[in-house]
Formats: structure tokens, C-alpha cells, sequence
């Protein structure tokens, strides 16, 4: 949705900067109406692409709850100054906006903006902004600064496992989807797993609607794509364990069969 407006928005700037003639013999009104708003859609503007590099953040299947504070916080830090610097004049972070003629009322009227923006997110996202996240999670061989006695021991017990150290090199998040963690440390694995395994966006319910659109078009809109298989081996990640020796022994084969069985 936000992507929509954002090209929508696009659009009616460049109608502002590249078609004030053609405007003038097509329709007028229109062209009053933008230039009347154009600081608006100049503001909006920068607004969505901001917005866009936060969605495009929230994107992938390696997102988790922990990655999603920090790319929300980090937004809400970000928010902060830029209402300062509009407020005073300062129009470097948005590039649309210091190319108009921005009024002081206009000022104001983005900064009230920018302060029901800011407490929005906060309302909206508290449960996540909120979320108290152990820092062992995140680094499992610094201090421990544990006070639960049965954390406490998995943890030292972790932190002298010279194997598993060296998978921490990879991330937090492919050190803890270890297949042997959850079983030798149950104890940590059960409050790890509720920070990494749940998906926060709506990312991959939307690229599930985006293979069933590619799969079932007008010419194929009888497939039955679940029972077939068809979006399952769209969507996975797996890749078969063939090698390539093995697969081109069984493609010579099945030439052979196709040719020769008759004889």
C-alpha cells in the first residue's frame, strides 16, 4: 500500500515539474490544484521514500523479532531530528521539499505531522518497541549478567563449547537454529526460539500471494497447485542433493530407455 502512494506521489510531482504547459491547454484546474499543494506533495514525497527504506528493511526471510526493534527504533531516533531541522528551516533530509518554497505555516503544519508520526509509531509498535530482549541472546559468550541459577549454568556451560564458538562467527541467529541446541540446551533454546523463529511482517504472506499470482494466470487457472506441489517447490529453499555426476547419469539413462527399449 504505502509503495502505491509513494509512485502516486511521484507522479503528481512530476506533473508539478515536467507538465506545467501541457496542463495549461488540458485541464487548469488540475494544474491549480497541484501547484497549490505542491509543497505538500514535495514533503509527502520525501516522507514515503523514508517510509519505503523502512518496508524494504522488514523484508526477507531472515527477519526476527530482535531485527525489527532495531529497524523500528532506529526510525523513531531518525524522526526526532528531522522535525528539528524542518522545524528551523534545515530541508537537507528532504531533497523534494528544499527545491519549493516552503512557508513558515507549511513548516509547522510538517512538524505537527512529524509529532503525531512519531507518537503513532510509538502506540502502534509498543509491544515490540517495548520487548525487553537478553543480551545473551544476541552475544551468548559475553558477561553473562544472568540472575536465573538454571540460565546461568546453561550459559557457562555454553560458553566453554569451543565447537559451537566458532558457528557463532555465522550470526546470533544461525548459531541459536543450530539442530543441536535445542537439545542440549533446552533450558535457552525456549526463550531464543520466541525471538527468532516468529516473522513480525507480513513479508511472507505477501510473497506467497505473489507465487500464486505468477503460478495461476488466466491460461492456468484450473492448476491445482497445492495437492500438485507446485507452490510448495516455488516457495522452498531447498536445493536437491543431486550431483551433477548423479544427474547426468540419470539423464544418459532415460535416453537410452527412450531410444533403445524396443530393441
Amino acid at each position: 500500500m504505502n509503495q502505491e502512494i509513494y509512485e502516486e506521489l511521484l507522479f503528481a510531482r512530476t506533473l508539478i515539474t515536467d507538465t506545467k504547459e501541457f496542463l495549461d491547454t488540458k485541464d487548469k484546474i488540475l494544474k491549480e490544484n497541484l501547484m497549490k499543494r505542491k509543497t505538500d506533495i514535495a514533503y509527502l514525497t520525501d516522507l514515503f521514500t523514508k517510509f519505503n527504506m523502512v518496508n524494504l528493511q522488514l523484508q526477507g526471510d531472515s527477519l526476527n523479532l530482535i531485527k525489527t526493534k532495531s529497524i523500528l527504533s532506529a526510525f523513531l531516533v531518525r524522526v526526532k531530528p528531522m522535525k528539528q531541522n524542518i522545524g528551523r528551516g534545515e530541508f537537507s533530509q528532504f531533497p523534494n521539499l528544499s527545491q519549493t518554497s516552503c512557508q513558515e505555516d507549511d513548516v509547522s503544519t510538517y512538524v505537527q505531522h512529524l509529532n503525531a508520526l512519531h507518537s503513532d509509531f510509538e502506540s502502534r509498535f509498543e509491544d515490540i518497541l517495548t520487548m525487553v530482549i537478553p543480551p545473551w541472546i544476541i552475544n551468548p559468550y559475553g558477561d553473562i549478567g544472568e540472575t536465573n541459577v538454571i540460565i546461568q549454568e546453561e550459559l557457562t556451560e555454553l560458553s566453554t563449547n569451543e565447537e559451537l564458538k566458532v558457528q557463532f562467527k555465522n550470526g546470533y541467529q544461525q548459531f541459536w537454529l543450530q539442530n543441536n541446541i535445542p537439545v542440549t540446551y533446552p533450558v535457552l533454546w525456549n526463550i531464543a526460539r520466541k525471538f527468532l523463529i516468529s516473522f513480525p511482517s507480513s513479508y511472507l504472506v505477501e510473497r506467497r500471494f505473489s507465487a500464486v499470482t505468477n503460478l495461476l494466470t488466466k491460461t492456468r487457472n484450473r492448476l491445482d497447485i497445492i495437492s500438485r506441489g507446485d507452490l510448495k517447490l516455488t516457495l522452498t529453499k531447498l536445493t536437491p542433493s543431486f550431483s551433477l555426476k548423479i544427474l547426468t547419469y540419470c539423464l544418459c539413462y532415460f535416453i537410452y530407455s527412450l531410444f533403445y527399449s524396443d530393441q
